[in-house]
């Protein structure tokens, strides 16, 4: 018990350190700074907006999904997180004081991923960190850590925390496909830019549709394209390697924050032509036996995974789709009816449905309740048994969708049916 409090401490020292330092090089380089807050696409929209505005700015972005109290100083200080390794965060806290006192050429633009994982997380980071431009993406019916607030509505006023911190001349840009999320603009008196499919948006997503390419054996996705319009101009978008409506959302953000910038549509189209979406977020995979692999196992929570299973469902030329979904985790009290909420979606999505942990049994409870039959809906304890498993059930032309959250290593199926495994640390 000593030890564990005590290490409580060092952290909760670490902590304050990094931050106290990465206040400092802020107020020292005084960087724009652009930052990401929402329950889904942080991490897309963040890699987005990089695409979009590396051309023509010196900008740094979190790496990974560093958006916590230690990941946001981390990507400010411009340093390594050093888990257990007490060296490495010495030399991260060295790093951060050189930073301070010696003149470095720091970027003028830093992207920032800001998370809601706990209570007061937000709204502690919000005391040192104001941005410039703030990016509210998606909430949902049931947002990704709920399990940690009170209520969704306290989750969702943790991150408008940041909209509080804004600079006076910061600009807002919401996703106003959310309700909640759109909510922000009657809070705010900052310039607010929207983004949406729905209309009555500023930057307006329309026209999407799924990319494919044709071998002898038929037809088979390759990326998605849809059209974007502002203020009279518009362009035709391609992502190619990866398929999902929700792959819109990340690059109207961009545009908003790009045209913010005096930067045209078109020209942002082109530089997200060569735009490489994150790994593990429906990333189109060759898998075994010219089957295709959506792998969609970064992680997951209800509105995420019900934008999965409806791709699914709208892929055509394929033999069978195969939907292989793991727990969904930090739910809480909504855990159950939000598994149950997912198989009812994917009796209609998919010809067969393989779910992975505890919590999952519910989706297959939901599925099997609207009318899926017995024989179509596996269960299995582990993502290694699963993979084990499908891997002589996969025939030529399926399309199988892996998804769960992270800490179900749901990657580890994909890399038991992926084509080529040797490319995995490329791929996954």
């Amino acid at each position: 018990m000593k030890k564990e409090k005590m290490k409580q401490s060092i952290k909760s020292i670490i902590i304050s350190a990094l931050q106290w330092e990465a206040g400092k090089v802020l107020e020292k380089y005084q960087p724009k700074i652009i930052a990401i807050t929402g329950s889904v696409g942080k991490t897309s929209t963040k890699d987005a907006i990089f695409s979009a505005l590396a051309d023509s700015f010196h900008i740094r972005k979190s790496e990974k999904s560093f958006n916590s109290q230690i990941g946001v100083p981390l990507t400010i200080l411009g340093c390594q997180n050093g888990w257990n390794n007490p060296f490495i965060w010495l030399q991260n806290l060295i790093k951060g004081f050189i930073l301070i006192v010696i003149k470095s050429h720091y970027p003028e633009w830093l992207v920032l991923e800001v998370g809601a994982d706990e209570p007061g997380g937000i709204k502690k980071m919000s005391e040192w960190l104001k941005p410039d431009i703030l990016v509210v993406t998606r909430f949902g019916k049931t947002p990704v850590h709920i399990e940690f607030f009170e209520s969704v509505e306290e989750l969702i006023e943790e991150d408008g925390a940041l909209v509080d911190s804004l600079k006076r001349k910061g600009i807002l840009i919401l996703n106003s496909d959310d309700e909640d999320v759109r909510a922000f603009k009657n809070k705010s008196s900052n310039k607010t830019i929207t983004y949406g499919t729905e209309g009555g948006s500023d930057i307006f997503g329309s026209n999407y549709r799924i990319l494919y390419g044709i071998d002898k054996k038929g037809k088979f996705p390759t990326g998605i394209q849809f059209k974007v319009e502002y203020n009279g101009e518009s362009a035709l978008f391609v992502l190619m390697g990866v398929i999902g409506a929700h792959h819109i959302y990340p690059a109207l953000a961009a545009v908003a924050v790009g045209t913010s910038q005096k930067l045209g549509v078109v020209q942002m189209s082109k530089n997200l032509r060569s735009h490489a979406s994150p790994l593990g977020r429906m990333k189109i995979i060759k898998g075994i036996k010219n089957s295709i692999v959506i792998d969609d196992s970064y992680n997951s929570s209800p509105v995420a995974l019900e934008e999965a299973l409806k791709t699914l469902q709208m892929i055509e030329g394929t033999r069978r789709k195969i939907a292989v979904l793991g727990d969904m985790l930090e739910l809480g009290e909504h855990s159950v009816p939000a598994h149950r909420e997912a198989g009812a979606i994917a009796s209609r999505s998919c010809h067969l449905l393989a779910v992975v942990g505890p919590r999952s049994r519910d989706i297959a409870e939901g599925a099997l309740q609207n009318g899926m039959k017995e024989k179509d809906v596996l269960q299995f304890e582990t993502s290694e048994e699963a993979g084990v498993y499908l891997e002589n059930l996969i025939r030529e032309k399926d399309i199988i969708l892996v998804k769960g959250s992270q800490s179900m290593r749901m990657e580890k199926v994909v890399e038991e049916i992926m084509a080529n495994p040797e490319e995995k640390e490329k791929l996954l």
